[in-house]
């Protein structure tokens, strides 16, 4: 049914989040042992003093100040969290380069920054200090096992594009911070275990093409906001204990091409607005306590999928 519900992938043995991030460190680290010639104890992690030396050093990064403080703001990271990261070795080497397919920190240019740590048995809290990576475009640590809440600092990343953070074990709300990310086109949230109502300030989000916070244990109404968001293609709030009417405000949403509430409990009749989304072509709002259906849904001849079941 919906292709990001099946998941399957194979995690990697267990891996700290901070032995990741020191690992975005390491190829800085070999290139000033390179050129110095002072070899490095494979226990003994830098201190913040050393971080600007570091960063410097490495010429995957470069010497502009706009590629050395993100490195250094990872090292920081790292310092924040407790784990296996005090007994990595420091002279392991990660490819810090912009080629597709990367895992770490990636610099392709100077406009344009992305964090990916993905399908790596991750665990761990997401750092706060992150948030301070504000050239930050997409920040990927999907399909691992962080732990925690979302840190409400995300907010600050007002560049990032795509937020992906699906299938771990988060727990806690939706930080209302999240609708300062002007600029964000995909929030994947799903699988995991979040908790309470939607943040009416996700409806700030107008740049907003994919909504996916599916299979959590999300409550509450569906704020009317999310009918500001213009941009959206596809909304997946099914599998999660939402409850109330349907907001009529969804029928503005006029590039909709799925629209997914099944598996909630929701009430009330559903709006006949829904027959706006001329470009709707999956609707699935089954598995609710929804009453009347509004004989205006025939109007949606975009329309492919329609479960409206019990």
């Amino acid at each position: 049914m919906n292709r990001a519900t099946s998941g399957g992938y194979l995690p990697k043995p267990g891996i700290t989040l901070a032995a990741l991030i020191v690992l975005c460190a390491a190829i800085a680290l070999t290139a000033l042992m390179t050129s110095t010639g002072t070899p490095v104890a494979a226990q003994d992690a830098p201190s913040p003093e050393d971080f600007d030396t570091i960063c410097r050093g490495s010429t995957a990064i470069g010497t502009t100040p706009s590629r050395i403080e993100p490195c250094k703001i990872l090292l920081a990271a790292k310092e924040t969290l407790q784990g296996t990261a005090n007994t990595l070795n420091w002279t392991t080497t990660l490819n810090m380069g912009g080629s597709p397919g990367w895992t770490g920190l990636a610099l392709p240019s100077e406009n344009e920054y992305r964090l990916t740590l993905t399908r790596l048995s991750l665990n761990g809290r997401i750092p706060p200090i992150l948030g301070t990576l504000t050239q930050l475009t997409q920040l990927e640590f999907f399909n691992n096992q962080l732990t925690g809440n979302i840190p409400p600092a995300l907010g600050n990343l007002t560049n990032l594009q795509q937020l992906s953070l699906f299938n771990n074990k988060l727990t806690g709300p939706i930080p209302h911070q999240l609708g300062n990310l002007s600029n964000l086109q995909r929030l994947e949230l799903f699988n995991n275990q979040l908790t309470g109502n939607l943040p009416p300030q996700l409806g700030n989000l107008t740049n907003l093409q994919r909504l996916y916070l599916f299979n959590n244990q999300l409550t509450g109404n569906l704020p009317p906001q999310l009918g500001n968001l213009a941009q959206l293609r596809q909304l997946e709030l099914n599998n999660n204990e939402l409850t109330g009417n349907i907001p009529p405000q969804l029928g503005n949403l006029s590039n909709l091409t799925q629209l997914y509430l099944f598996n909630n409990e929701l009430t009330g009749n559903i709006p006949t607005e829904l027959a706006n989304l001329s470009n709707l072509q999956y609707l699935y709002l089954n598995n609710n306590r929804l009453t009347s259906i509004p004989p205006a849904l025939g109007n949606l001849t975009s329309l492919t999928q329609l479960y409206l079941h019990d």
